[in-house]
């Protein structure tokens, strides 16, 4: 019998049920795939970690994959691996005064150099014996004295420093003008007097103080800068030096003042200036044996009697003025009896040794080709030649000391002995500048340095010289938002730890202030020789060691560049903590760097407990470099 066909319908009525019954069966089975996939990749991963075998060729298992790559570590993790370095502690206590490069007892500066730091990247195969260099000393802070206080503003800092601030006993009563300031009598401050001024209007007479002639000097034995002070007068801007001695903490006390000054002295090495840096050099009873070991030898010290004279001299030191003098530059040297010096040092010569040393001077005098312009009591005065018309007469061993050789660079000045021999200025008409004129201050800050006019810094044309002037005075504008105080007074001792063509100093002259322009004597184009032509001053210096100063000496500090370019050669801590042991507290720090490198300083600042923070340039927030602002006599910023 046929079956019968269902009729429409019924077949519609099941048609719901069929499929539901169907779509059970489809998720069963794909259920049973995923389980039994989990399964073999699960026995996959253990068989591969005991035993690597080749993966399975057959089309009923997936394609061989290669393990997932770990996942990155979180931010708390690389946080944890790498912790953040403590804070630089206090130096002891007997630390108060330290500086590094000129400890007793030669008092002479000997600063080793830090090992460089390790690469970021050590090589694969390290040598079988590398060499371990002797660890520095560890970081701290230099703490201040009890009873520090910031000093007065400027210029009030001017005539008086507290006892407290600086590393000197109390002076007796010959060396203090109680009766000018009635602080004094509770022992609180030492008062300068003025009694440099007569001396200064005496000498007034010999030189040409006034007009502009005379912007840079050198005060050789300085004292408490008291000659520097009174040249200010005169618009005349003095780097007083000093050694470290028994004889008192001078140098830190005319920084206390207020007065450009740094811990220095004739040695073996040059000082570390450039060539035809100063417009006159002084020297009043400064005790520095000028004429000792003249070498060369002479008729006319033949004529004189022995006895009048010191041992064999060699004018070495006097080489070395020669050296610093520019062309048509003076040198001044008085002897005692000097009124105004008379407390603070006495060299106890004899006349007759004076009598000696007169002779023997102006004898070396007249083999470098100086001009004695005047003699009037205790002081003399010689004067540089503006060039070397007798250099031709080089064959003449009478005539003057060796000619120095073409390789003896004569702004070659960072640990570099004194050259035995004068560098011969070129040959040009009578009565003109063998290195070009100078102009007067103070239209020398803004005129072209004749190093560049006349083509000497081959490396540097003229107008990238005068667009850097623009760009500092940009910048400066910029920066006296953050230095709301610098026209009252409260920043008078500015360093640039890299100061480049001197910009920042010359757009800073309109504030009273004066800056120490430091140029980084590693780099291959020197530019101090340009910024000494601007009638600024400054000096050479490796960051990777200590400069020589006294804690606590200056209110201000800017670094444009130098951790970017220090950062192969020392830590940026080695180069924080010494910038800290400059800076007095309650100080301000302008650093201008790569982004990357300012993150890298704003880490050590924070170890160094300053109140800092980043911000953009002037440029804005698309300027690859940026800011860190430090003011530290601001509360820190609450995180």
């Amino acid at each position: 019998m046929p079956l019968a066909l269902p009729s429409r319908a019924a077949v519609t009525a099941a048609l719901p049920r069929a499929l539901a019954i169907a779509a059970a069966l489809v998720a069963a089975a794909t259920t049973s795939v995923l389980l039994a996939s989990v399964i073999v990749s699960r026995s996959g991963a253990h068989s591969s970690s005991s035993s690597s075998p080749p993966p399975s060729t057959s089309a009923s298992t997936t394609a061989y994959l290669p393990p997932a790559p770990a996942p990155a570590p979180l931010p708390d993790a690389e946080h944890r691996s790498h912790p953040t370095p403590p804070p630089v502690p206090p130096c002891p206590p007997n630390a108060t005064n330290l500086i590094p490069c000129h400890e007793p007892p030669s008092n002479e500066r000997h600063c080793p150099p830090r090992p460089p730091p390790p690469p970021l990247h050590p090589p694969k195969d390290p040598p079988p014996h590398p060499p371990h260099p002797p660890r520095p000393p560890p970081h701290c802070r230099v703490p201040p004295p009890p009873g520090y206080l910031a000093p007065q503003p400027w210029p009030a800092r001017r005539g008086r420093a507290r006892y407290a601030n600086v590393e000197l006993p109390m002076l007796p009563a010959a060396k203090v003008a109680a009766t000018r300031d009635p602080a004094r009598g509770r022992g609180e401050w030492l008062v300068f007097p003025k009694g440099v001024g007569n001396y200064v209007e005496q000498l007034e007479r010999m030189v040409p103080l006034r007009g502009g002639v005379v912007r840079t000097a050198l005060d050789v034995g300085s004292g408490v800068a008291s000659f520097g002070d009174y040249l200010l007068n005169y618009g005349i801007l003095t780097m007083s030096i000093a050694p470290r001695n028994e004889h008192g903490a001078h140098v830190q006390l005319a920084l206390e003042r207020g007065l450009p000054a740094m811990i220095g002295m004739f040695v073996a090495h040059r000082l570390p200036y450039p060539s035809r840096s100063f417009d006159m050099v002084h020297c009043a009873d400064c005790l520095v044996p000028w004429t000792a070991n003249v070498l060369w030898p002479s008729p006319t010290l033949e004529m004189i009697d022995k006895a009048l004279l010191p041992p064999i001299p060699d004018g070495l030191y006097m080489l070395e003025l020669d050296r610093l003098l520019r062309p048509g530059g003076y040198w001044v040297f008085s002897r005692p009896p000097i009124s105004w010096k008379l407390p603070y040092n006495v060299s106890n010569q004899t006349d007759k040794n004076m009598q000696g040393n007169q002779i023997a001077m102006d004898e070396m005098a007249n083999r470098l080709g100086w001009t004695k312009l005047a003699e009037n009591g205790t002081t003399s005065v010689w004067r540089r030649p503006t060039n070397y018309l007798y250099c031709a007469q080089e064959a003449n061993p009478w005539r003057s000391p060796p000619l120095c050789k073409g390789d003896d660079d004569p702004d070659s000045a960072w640990y570099v002995n004194i050259s035995m021999c004068i560098a011969c200025l070129q040959r040009v008409h009578v009565n003109v500048c063998a290195v070009g004129a100078m102009e007067k201050w103070p239209e020398r800050l803004t005129a072209v340095p004749p190093r560049i006019i006349s083509g000497e810094i081959k490396w540097l044309p003229i107008q990238t010289y005068k667009q850097d002037t623009l760009i500092w005075e940009k910048r400066l504008d910029f920066y006296i938002t953050y230095l709301k105080h610098l026209s009252r007074g409260t920043y008078r001792n500015v360093m640039d730890m890299n100061a480049g063509f001197g910009g920042f100093a010359s757009a800073m002259s309109k504030y009273p202030v004066w800056v120490m322009n430091v140029v980084p004597a590693n780099i291959t184009n020197s530019t101090l020789g340009i910024i000494y032509e601007r009638g600024l001053i400054g000096t050479y210096m490796d960051w990777c060691e200590a400069f020589s100063t006294y804690p606590r000496t200056y209110d201000l500090i800017h670094a444009n560049g130098l951790f970017s370019s220090y950062i192969d050669k020392c830590g940026i801590i080695d180069i924080m903590v010494e910038m800290d042991r400059v800076l007095r507290p309650g100080g301000a720090v302008i650093v201008r760097d790569r982004t990357d490198v300012v993150m890298k300083v704003k880490k050590d600042a924070d170890r160094l407990r300053w109140h800092s923070r980043i911000v953009d340039t002037e440029n804005g927030a698309l300027d690859p470099e940026k800011l860190l602002i430090v003011d530290n006599s601001l509360p820190p910023r609450r995180r």
